[in-house]
């Protein structure tokens, strides 16, 4: 019998990690021994007469991937346990949006079904060196996550610590690069900012690379525990260089630190906010970079895409 491999969620990473799945087991498997793809979808999202949504899932059932209507967020550990019982290996792509709670249901419902083989939603940062107190208790779902998996035996699990991706260092709510015209900054077009300093450093991947990295890992080496991806690890005065080069003009990009004080005082005036909370995490520096030598791609051999290289294919990132 084929292996079977079911994906929770179809959004920003578990696209890609579908269709590599798809793409690479065509290429390297002969078609009686290819796995069964299927994706986990709210039935809201399966029946929804949005025509863009259709399209996406469209291109899914293109590449032989079939649907299962489920909601995550409303079942319990042992309903979703019914749904992944016969599925091999179990993939969440779910990102945050089940809410507390939900990436412990998850781990248990995997491990209630007897899952063989289980990666967790913890496409991010090092949450062993992080910590669970780390700012206000961010990622403490993720460490119990994490002790729920290493304290068994019975099911293999792999968690694929990514960094950020990419295209975060860009987005204007996280604050990093942003529109100088839109802060009212005359004469500049463009606000890089440092989070803790300039040296400190940030890995990122980009979700088509995180989705290669995912499918060779699944459908070939099977590494288990934790591994780490690294598209690119850049300090924010690199990037900030990066930035000056693309915008061509030196004169238009203004530099600015976010140190520890000022960011501190960012979330005393709003303790729940949780994009302030992961600034304080990267400005504080610790568990959100590595080597790249020292990461799975690289030993897989598996080209990724840098900073350098994501702002040439995406001219629109800084067309402010």
């Amino acid at each position: 019998m084929s292996p079977s491999i079911l994906v929770l969620g179809a959004g920003e990473l578990g696209r890609p990690i579908l269709h590599s799945l798809a793409n690479l087991s065509s290429t390297i498997i002969p078609p009686s021994s290819r796995p069964t793809l299927t994706v986990l979808l709210r039935p809201s999202t399966i029946n929804s007469p949005s025509a863009s949504k259709a399209l996406e899932l469209s291109s899914l059932r293109a590449l032989g991937i079939t649907f299962m209507a489920a909601d995550i967020s409303v079942s319990t550990a042992a309903e979703l346990a019914s749904h992944f019982k016969t599925y091999d290996t179990v993939i969440s792509c779910t990102g945050f949006s089940g809410g507390p709670g939900t990436q412990l249901k998850l781990a248990r419902a995997a491990l209630e079904a007897e899952v063989k083989h289980y990666y967790p939603w913890q496409f991010g940062v090092d949450y062993d060196i992080i910590g669970p107190d780390a700012a206000g208790g961010l990622f403490r779902e993720q460490c119990e996550v994490r002790q729920l998996l290493r304290a068994q035996q019975k099911m293999k699990w792999t968690i694929v610590s990514t960094g950020m991706f990419t295209s975060f260092l860009f987005e204007p709510f996280f604050g990093v690069v942003v529109d100088a015209t839109a802060a009212e900054r005359k004469g500049q077009k463009v606000i890089v900012r440092a989070l803790g300093g300039w040296g400190n450093r940030v890995t990122v991947t980009t979700p088509e690379d995180i989705g290669k990295i995912v499918a060779a890992l699944v459908l070939g080496d099977q590494k288990t525990g934790v591994v780490f991806t690294a598209g690119d690890t850049i300090s924010y005065e690199q990037l900030a260089d990066l930035v000056e080069r693309h915008v061509g003009e030196e004169e238009m990009v203004q530099r600015e630190v976010w140190d520890m004080e000022y960011l501190r005082g960012e979330l005393g005036k709003d303790p729940e906010d949780a994009i302030k909370k992961y600034r304080l995490v990267f400005a504080e520096g610790k568990g959100v970079s590595w080597t790249q030598a020292s990461a799975v791609n690289v030993q897989l051999g598996i080209d990724t895409t840098d900073v350098e290289g994501f702002l040439s294919s995406r001219k629109d990132v800084l067309s402010f």
